[in-house]
């Protein structure tokens, strides 16, 4: 794979804060919301925290993204928290709650972009190789918010947007998309990991993750970098 084991530290040293961040404030966002608008589950069960340990989860924080960073030299990246625990029957007002609570975890990752964006600014003060490792963990740390800004707010669930799109729509369409809750997640996996797989086999572009998630983020940084005046 071409790598020897100072790229593989510096890969890891420029990735592991902006990941641990993002899943971190992503979810603690959700339990923080829900805890606002009548829900204590989270809070009770240690989840409203800034302690990126009661959110990980080993296969999905650890192995795959590391698996994913090393193996496309560290241009790809997926990976998922513990989902916080909420209990919507528990909000004051469950239906529009669930929408609220739901789009809190995007939400911050937006807001987490915005904020690593405009602190390029900052990084230039910095000299030599401090700056670089700043500048690296600061893209980083935009790109991966962005991009699970994006991907959580696919209208199917578990994810986010699939709780948001349940909430909005009238229920004789919602309650189609509640039934999808238990294999929404393997149908993400499936387009993400074996349609480019199978589209590769047939010589086809399958690659459905591209189309719905990565060039939408990447139209999406431009626009904020241009925000914050580094375009």
């Amino acid at each position: 794979m071409g790598f020897d084991l100072d790229t593989i530290a510096y890969t890891v040293s420029v990735w592991t804060i902006p990941i641990l961040l993002a899943v971190t404030l992503h979810e603690a966002a959700h339990g923080w919301v829900a805890m606002k608008l009548g829900d204590p589950t989270a809070k009770v069960l240690g989840r409203v925290t800034f302690n990126p340990f009661k959110h990980i989860d080993p296969m999905g924080t650890v192995i795959i993204p590391a698996l994913l960073l090393l193996a496309s030299g560290g241009r790809m990246m997926f990976g998922f928290a513990k989902p916080v625990p909420v209990d919507f029957g528990r909000l004051k007002n469950p239906r529009r709650d669930m929408i609220l609570v739901a789009a809190a975890g995007p939400g911050m990752n937006l807001a987490l972009a915005i904020i690593c964006a405009a602190s390029f600014h900052l990084a230039v003060m910095l000299d030599g190789d401090a700056r670089d490792w700043v500048a690296h963990n600061l893209g980083n740390a935009l790109w991966i918010n962005l991009l699970l800004a994006v991907f959580n707010m696919i209208p199917l669930p578990p994810l986010d947007g699939g709780r948001v799109a349940v909430g909005l729509l009238p229920w004789s369409m919602a309650r189609h998309l509640v039934k999808l809750e238990k294999a929404g997640i393997f149908i993400v996996l499936g387009a993400i990991f074996l349609l480019p797989w199978i589209g590769g086999k047939m010589g086809l572009d399958l690659n459905v993750f591209r189309w719905l998630v990565v060039t939408p983020t990447a139209h999406l940084q431009e626009l904020i970098l241009t925000l914050v005046g580094l375009r």
